[in-house]
Parts: C-alpha cells; sequence; structure tokens
C-alpha cells in the first residue's frame, strides 16, 4: 500500500480491500456467466466504485477540519468528488466499450457502491 492510502482510515481501507475481492469474485463470475466481454465488464462496474471511493476518501482525508461547518463542508465535497467521478467514469465505459455486458457492470458497479458504505460499520480500533 501506498503513503496515500495508508493514511486514510482503517475503516475506508477495509472497505476499499472488500471492493477489491467483491470485484474479483464479480468478474469471475461475469466470466464464468457470460465470457470476457462479461469479465471484463464486471472488472470496469468494481472499478468505477472503487477508484470513485478511493478518490473521495482522500479529498475527505485531506482537510483537517476545526469546526463542525468544516467538518460538514469536507464531507459534502468528497461526496460531491465521488458522484462527479462516479457519473464520468461511467460514461467513459459506456461509451468507450461497446461490447459490455449490462448486467455484469451495473452489478458489480451496485455491489461495490453498497460495500464502500459499509465503512460506517467497521471498528477504527484494533
Amino acid at each position: 500500500m501506498n503513503a496515500g492510502l495508508r493514511s486514510l482510515s482503517k475503516p475506508i481501507r477495509t472497505v476499499l480491500r472488500w471492493q477489491l475481492m467483491a470485484t474479483a469474485a464479480l468478474t469471475l463470475a461475469g466470466g464464468i456467466l457470460a465470457g470476457v466481454d462479461g469479465a471484463l465488464s464486471a472488472a470496469l462496474g468494481g472499478a468505477v466504485s472503487f477508484c470513485a471511493g478511493g478518490v473521495s476518501a482522500v479529498v475527505a482525508a485531506k482537510g483537517k477540519a476545526q469546526s463542525a461547518g468544516e467538518v460538514l463542508i469536507g464531507a459534502l465535497m468528497a461526496e460531491g468528488v465521488k458522484i462527479g467521478l462516479m457519473v464520468l467514469l461511467l460514461w467513459l465505459v459506456l461509451a468507450a466499450y461497446d461490447r459490455v455486458v449490462a448486467p455484469a457492470f451495473f452489478g458489480s458497479f451496485i455491489a461495490t457502491v453498497l460495500l464502500f458504505g459499509m465503512a460506517f460499520f467497521v471498528r477504527d480500533y484494533d
């Protein structure tokens, strides 16, 4: 792991790991069910969510908020970056890859987005 990811909290690092594992499993399933295009579609769907979540977490970790308002602004900025990057990456994949298998792509994307929300339930202490 590089220094940027080590600076993230344990819950975020944990869910990013879960996203990678889920993407790998869904890529394998997509490959078995729909061939190479299914595998690549599932991998791209997971990658969209992983990249957007990772960038969002880095944006959120950059700010050293000293008030409740600054915390809220930082959280909203991180969410805005995540949503904007998701929309951009989804569009990029759908525009660039003509043979996308929609159920594999969107299934993997949705599964990994839901996993990112599980950071709330991961304990921050050892």
